[in-house]
């Protein structure tokens, strides 16, 4: 898939990035990440810090966190 999302769940910000996903219609895959930050070695490996949410676009080369960016992105490019 495309469209990875890493998330946590419960997370309230890594909701607010699946809804803008879903309210844009835009097929995702979402990655489940382990609560604590130390055991997200993935999520480092791939963004470069160890909070989430984490959004990765393959096909436009695009790797971004926050909520507020994610959000904005799927807002401006994917919707």
């Amino acid at each position: 898939m495309a469209i990875q999302l890493y998330a946590l769940d419960g997370c309230p910000y890594c909701e607010k990035a699946s809804d803008a996903l879903d309210e844009a219609g835009v097929a995702y895959e979402t990655e489940w990440v382990d609560a604590l930050h130390s055991d997200r070695d993935e999520v480092k490996r791939i963004s470069g810090q160890r909070g989430v949410p984490v959004l990765i676009d393959e096909e436009r080369g695009v790797t971004m966190s926050e909520s507020a960016n994610i959000v904005e992105y799927v807002e401006r490019s994917l919707a």
